[in-house]
């Protein structure tokens, strides 16, 4: 996958994740790069950067006999950008879908 496309779309794919339950940054970087090829280190300035947005909170909870973790829990700004991300996505898939299906040279009307 081309790396401009990723690096609009990992946030709103870490948004997602987080949309169910509070989770720690190596469980966030390891479910995204089972589906997503990604780089060691990528997810988590996405992470410091959502947390100074306020879009995230952390905070440290111990483990079940190993070390402390990070978690990271959405705020009402995260939900609100993770609706606004979601809108743009769904209306980006059905334009490029659009384009993409139609014949080539020809033009589609509704």
């Amino acid at each position: 996958m081309v790396i401009q496309f990723k690096k609009g779309l990992l946030e709103y794919c870490i948004l997602s994740l987080l949309r169910g339950s509070d989770r720690y940054g190596y469980d966030i970087a390891q479910t995204l790069g089972e589906r997503i090829e990604i780089a060691d280190g990528t997810v988590y300035p996405i992470l410091r950067r959502l947390c100074a947005e306020n879009c995230l909170t952390s905070y440290i909870r111990e483990g079940g006999g190993g070390p402390p973790r990070k978690y990271y829990a959405m705020t009402p700004a995260g939900r609100d950008l993770l609706a606004s991300l979601s809108a743009e996505w769904n209306t980006l898939v059905k334009q490029v879908a659009y384009l993409t299906e139609t014949e080539e040279g020809e033009t589609q009307h509704d």
